[in-house]
C-alpha cells in the first residue's frame, strides 16, 4: 500500500514550469531515493508535498487521504515530517530545546520522553551536546540535530532533502548509516540526495528526475547500473 503517492503534479513559479506531471509514490516500509542536477526540481517537489509552495495541478495522497492544499502544520500533525536543505534549526535554543520543539504537537508525556531518549541513543554527539547553543554546532551535528528534530514528531514519512550537502566524507557515511538505520526501525523515507551513488546503494527504489520531470524509475539495484545513470550521475 502507498503511503504516499503523487499524480501528474506539477508546480509553477510564475510562467517557469519547476516541476511536470510528475507521478512517485512511496509505500509503507520503503527507502525511495529521488536523484537529479541541480534545478531539477527535487526541493521544489519536496516543499509542495508539505505544502510550503503550492502546487498548479495534480493530486497528492498521503495515509489515504488528500493533503495538497492542506496547510503545511496540519500536514505534519498528520505525520509527515521534512528535514529542509540547509538544516533549518533554532540556532539560538539548545540542543536539547530544537528536540523538544520537534514534538510540539504533541501530548504524551511519556512517548515523548522515550523518543528523547532513542535520539539521543541514536546520535549521542546530540546527548554529549544537549545544552550547548544549536548554532555553535557544526555541520554534521547541526544535520544530526535537524534529523533527530523531526523524528520527534514520530512520523510516518520523513523527507530529507539533501542531507550530506557540505559534510566531511565521514560525516557523510555516518548521515547514510543513519538514515539506514531509521528506515530499518520502520520510518518510511524519502530521500533526495546529489550523492547520488550512496543514495541509490541503501534504498530500495528510485527516481531520477530531469528538467522538473520524472525521466527513469525503478528498484534501485537496476538504477546503478543503467548506462544513462552512470555516466550522469556515478561518473561512471
Amino acid at each position: 500500500m502507498s503511503l504516499l503517492e503523487i499524480k501528474d503534479f506539477a508546480v509553477h513559479y510564475g510562467g517557469v514550469k519547476a516541476v511536470k506531471n510528475v507521478n512517485l509514490h512511496v509505500d509503507s516500509g520503503e527507502l525511495v531515493c529521488l536523484i537529479g542536477a541541480n534545478g531539477a526540481g527535487k526541493t521544489t517537489t519536496l516543499k509542495a508535498i508539505c505544502g510550503l509552495v503550492p502546487a498548479a495541478q495534480g493530486t497528492v495522497m498521503f495515509d489515504g487521504a488528500p493533503i495538497a492544499g492542506m496547510a503545511t502544520h496540519d500536514i505534519a500533525r498528520r505525520g509527515l515530517a521534512l528535514v529542509p536543505e540547509g538544516r533549518g534549526i533554532f540556532s539560538r535554543m539548545t540542543v536539547l530545546e530544537n528536540l523538544e520543539m520537534g514534538a510540539y504537537a504533541r501530548t504524551d508525556r511519556p512517548g515523548i520522553q522515550a523518543d528523547l531518549s532513542k535520539v539521543l541513543e541514536l546520535f549521542p554527539r546530540l546527548a554529549e551536546r544537549r545544552l550547548q547553543k544549536a548554532g555553535t554546532l557544526s555541520g554534521g551535528e547541526q544535520q544530526m540535530l535537524a534529523m533527530g528534530r523531526a523524528l520527534m514528531s514520530r512520523p510516518k514519512l520523513l523527507l530529507l532533502d539533501e542531507p550530506s550537502m557540505g559534510l566531511a566524507p565521514i560525516l557523510v557515511e555516518k548521515i547514510f548509516e543513519t538514515i539506514r538505520n531509521v528506515a530499518a526501525e520502520g520510518v518510511v523515507v524519502l530521500l533526495i540526495e546529489q550523492n547520488a551513488k550512496r543514495a541509490l546503494e541503501i534504498s530500495q527504489r528510485g527516481y531520477v528526475m530531469e528538467s522538473g520531470s520524472i525521466t527513469l524509475a525503478g528498484p534501485s539495484s537496476d538504477l546503478l547500473n543503467d548506462p544513462m545513470v552512470r555516466k550522469s550521475y556515478l561518473g561512471a
